[in-house]
């Protein structure tokens, strides 16, 4: 470096550059260092991004105040968050915020204080032995040291009881030192493969093998063992000493995952997801950083972790809307994954037994490569689909299970095998109204019905989480007893269950019942060991999940993705209904779906009863190609919002007028979006519509740069959206 050593530091702030900083004596920077360096009167995370520009005087410039102790960023990832900055149209500085979401994991790890239980110890004269402190001693009998936290969340008291017990000396404090991540075995050897599992395996191990960029798509019907396939790839990376990335889309799936996972390579991967504590999160950061951790399997965001040496990513569920990030820097983890290893310059795997239309459009043109795996693993047939005409076989009133299908239950019980009933829909009812004056009960915060949830007697918003007590009077008019439930949820169909089938063990699994990996953890748990009968759900429990003994899935209403003209209704319901078919019958005995519609016309209806997946994503690419619409076109959204309905309208008219227009890009809007209040603030919606060769970032910068944004509204951009709410 020159006599006056400066670098360029990137800041995790919504910063569209670096700012130059002095380098102090002593210190030595180079590109990807961690460092604290002063911004006005506070200190901030960054990272050495570059030699100093050089347009700042000497004299102005502030020192960086230290360099962390970790590995720098690799170059690769610095790369992966200005490619997807420039992709999103985001700041750079605001991507940056995701690959260091963890500032504690800076820090050296500190050892922490836990509790043994004196070996014959009594309590001292005067100290009551309550039953919060009987029950921290009574875990401490047998069970490892604790933490004084672990130890009060467990016996359900405060941390001032541990504390208590500790000051009494019948608690002996330990050190405990950051637990090690266990390390997969990659010599362990796996299950036998079938000749087309094995020829597939091959072909995966030879991509990671090449260390060369390349994106595949494993393409195999439910069950047809896609996972034990993409272990191997992850098995080749570790054995060329280099770490494998696999992505799921929800954290429901992982409770099986994790179990075959450890099962296969004896010891679990390190897991990356938003229900981590921060001491796990921050340890695993470090050891990815560090290049202890061989494997990852997390969310979408496990995409920014600082990964030394990164060989290969898994994609599972390729198709899934949940990898699509919708808030702060709109992303489309799938896509940046693909990105991300074309930086790298690894194979990529796109995992799924219904692929999203650009991923399969991608593969037909050999952009991708394909894998296929047509049939099921171990002689299991894909079940018979079949389609309840309610317009003929009518549930009785105010029923919602058709007689076809309550009497296939009543088979599948007598069988002694189990029945899923699927039904998207969380809560008792969709919607409430007032019989009295038909006013319907609506979340002040949003364009949304509030849900009304019996068992936890509540009604509430699933968009903005607004929680109410269930009222006995109309809100509106004040009559008592005249609020009635419309439509049902899968509490509603719990309840028509308990009348239809009293002796049925029955459960209910949603995101809403289950909090947590353990809580589904334990459900799966109990319908594999076949502790219940029938399980009545909602999409978590669509995909990812095996059960021998379930031969029966009825899904109580196939027709309400259809609703609502998005672009993508009929590709998701087809999708999320392919999946939930899917987990009937991938044991010995055959299965059976029956798929509950008032439009058994309808092209999704059509394919999934004829098992005609290629006919139906032929049809639904020809009308996307006719339309000029993704994957045959490009769109880029708009979202302006803001608590100022009227300064929101303003700008979006400014918005529109300013709009780039031609003979072959439309702008469409300004228009209220379908959630036009969401969260107390207002919203409207453009559309830029544009032929697949127009780049449309810089289309939307020029656009951007035509009107002065009021600090009371914000503009969102999301490039390529997925959901139009």
């Amino acid at each position: 470096m020159d006599a006056d050593p400066r670098v360029r530091v990137l800041l995790p702030l919504p910063l569209r550059e670096a700012y130059d900083y002095r380098v102090p004596a002593g210190m030595t920077l180079v590109p990807g260092d961690y460092v604290e360096v002063p911004l006005g009167p506070r200190r901030v995370l960054g990272v050495v991004w570059g030699d100093g520009a050089g347009v700042v005087e000497a004299a102005r410039l502030k020192p960086v105040v230290r360099r962390f102790d970790v590995p720098p960023m690799p170059e690769v990832e610095r790369k992966f968050v200005e490619w997807v900055a420039a992709y999103t149209m985001t700041p750079p500085g605001h991507v940056l915020r995701m690959a260091i979401s963890v500032p504690s994991a800076l820090e050296p790890a500190k050892a922490m204080l836990a509790y043994l239980r004196k070996p014959d110890a009594e309590p001292p004269p005067g100290f009551k032995m309550t039953d919060p402190r009987r029950r921290v001693l009574a875990l401490l009998d047998d069970g490892p040291p604790r933490t004084p936290a672990e130890l009060a969340e467990e016996a359900g008291c405060g941390v001032t009881v541990v504390r208590g017990l500790a000051e009494a000396g019948l608690l002996e404090p330990v050190l405990l030192q950051p637990t090690k991540l266990g390390r997969p075995d990659c010599h362990r050897p796996g299950p036998t493969l079938s000749a087309d599992q094995e020829a597939a395996a091959a072909d995966l191990r030879a991509r990671v093998e090449s260390g060369v960029y390349s994106t595949v798509l494993l393409d195999g019907v439910t069950g047809s063992g896609k996972t034990e396939v993409y272990y191997e790839a992850i098995a080749a990376a570790l054995k060329v000493g280099k770490q494998a990335l696999v992505l799921l889309p929800e954290i429901a799936l992982s409770a099986q995952w994790l179990e075959r996972f450890a099962r296969r390579f004896g010891a679990p991967p390190a897991e990356w997801h938003s229900e981590l504590t921060g001491a796990q999160r921050r340890d695993t950061w470090r050891a990815v950083a560090n290049g202890e951790v061989p494997v990852v399997v997390g969310a979408r965001s496990a995409l920014f972790l600082p990964y030394k040496n990164l060989g290969v990513i898994i994609i599972d569920e390729e198709h899934d809307s949940a990898y699509k990030q919708e808030e702060g820097s709109i992303y489309h983890a799938r896509d940046m994954a693909v990105a991300r290893a074309h930086l790298g310059g690894i194979p990529t795997v796109l995992v799924s037994a219904t692929p999203s239309l650009e991923t399969k459009v991608n593969a037909d043109s050999n952009r991708y490569a394909r894998i296929e795996l047509p049939g099921r693993h171990g002689g299991a047939v894909l079940p018979d689909v079949e389609l309840v005409d309610l317009r003929k076989d009518r549930p009785p009133a105010r029923h919602w299970l058709a007689p076809s299908l309550k009497k296939a239950i009543e088979q599948t019980l007598a069988e002694k095998e189990q029945v899923m009933l699927f039904l998207n829909r969380r809560g008792y009812a969709p919607l409430t109204l007032c019989r009295a004056c038909g006013h319907r009960l609506q979340c002040p915060n949003c364009t949304a019905w509030l849900v009304e949830h019996r068992l936890a007697r509540k009604l509430q918003c699933h968009h903005c989480g607004l929680s109410q007590p269930l009222s006995p009077t109309c809100p509106e008019c004040g009559e008592e007893g005249t609020l009635a439930a419309c439509g049902p949820g899968v509490e509603r169909i719990a309840e028509e269950v308990a009348e239809l089938f009293p002796d049925a063990r029955a459960a209910i699994m949603a995101s809403d019942t289950l909090f947590g990996p353990r809580a589904i953890q334990e459900m799966v748990r109990r319908i594999a060991d076949h502790e219940l009968d029938i399980l009545i759900g909602t999409q978590v429990m669509a995909k990812g999940h095996h059960f021998p003994m379930l031969t029966l899935v009825g899904v109580v209403d196939a027709d309400l993705g259809l609703a609502g003209g998005d672009l993508r209704a009929g590709e998701r319901t087809y999708q999320l209904l392919h999946q939930v078919a899917g987990r009937a019958g991938r044991g010995e005995r055959p299965g059976r779906v029956m798929l509950q519609t008032y439009m058994p016309e309808h092209p999704v209806m059509q394919a999934l009863a004829a098992g005609d997946r290629d006919g139906f994503y032929q049809l639904e690419a020809e009308m996307r190609l006719e339309a000029g619409m993704p994957p045959f076109g490009r769109l880029a959204a708009l979202i302006v919002s803001g608590e100022d309905a009227a300064a929101v309208e303003k700008l979006s008219i400014a918005l529109g007028r300013a709009a780039p227009r031609s003979d072959t890009v439309a702008v469409l809007g300004p228009a209220p979006a379908p959630l036009a209040l969401l969260r107390g603030r207002h919203r409207r919606r453009l559309l830029l519509k544009a032929p697949r060769t127009v780049q449309v970032q810089p289309l939307i910068a020029h656009w951007l740069e035509q009107v002065v944004i009021p600090p009371n509204v914000r503009v969102q951009v999301d490039v390529d959206p997925y959901s139009f709410l």
